[in-house]
């Protein structure tokens, strides 16, 4: 098993949207990449950590090419601390990742997308810093309260890899 971290907006869709993504484990909802190594839901805005996905994977590579294929398709990639009708630092667009190789393979795959677009992505490629696990009433979110709010189509899954 290995481990990506994607941060998209709210963590509350993409939680949900990874859920039934072939080669996907298990997810869990945090921080990351903030500037304290504990924070809370009320605190993100001192702290500057990332609403994030803890998305657990079978280690395949063409597994963790669906998964970034998903990510980019589920997102705004051009967009700077917003996704949806959430707006701030909070709710940055990132790939994190502890694994060098495997920020790699993200910066070779954004690369690649850059190469079809006119417009700058803004997802940023980052050393996991700072992990927090969410508070419990944000794990499965969107499992628990199915009208709770999603800035994200989670029945639109597309064949992307």
């Amino acid at each position: 098993m290995k481990k990506i971290y994607l941060a998209g907006g709210c963590f509350w869709g993409v939680e949900a949207y990874f859920k039934d993504i072939e080669g996907v484990e298990s997810t869990l909802v945090g921080y990351a990449n903030g500037n304290t190594k504990d924070t809370s839901y009320e605190k993100l805005y001192k702290t500057n950590h990332a609403e994030t996905v803890e998305i657990k994977y079978d280690g395949k590579e063409e597994s963790l090419k669906r998964i970034l294929e998903y990510f980019y398709y589920i997102i705004d990639p051009f967009s700077i601390n917003k996704q949806g009708n959430d707006i701030g630092l909070q709710y940055r667009s990132g790939i994190f990742s502890k694994d060098e190789k495997d920020l790699e393979f993200a910066r070779r795959f954004l690369d690649q997308k850059q190469k079809n677009e006119d417009r700058k992505i803004q997802i940023r490629v980052e050393k996991l810093e700072n992990f927090v696990k969410a508070e419990d009433y944000h794990q499965d979110y969107l499992d628990k309260n199915p009208n709770g709010y999603c800035h994200i189509n989670l029945l639109d899954k597309p064949n992307l890899a």
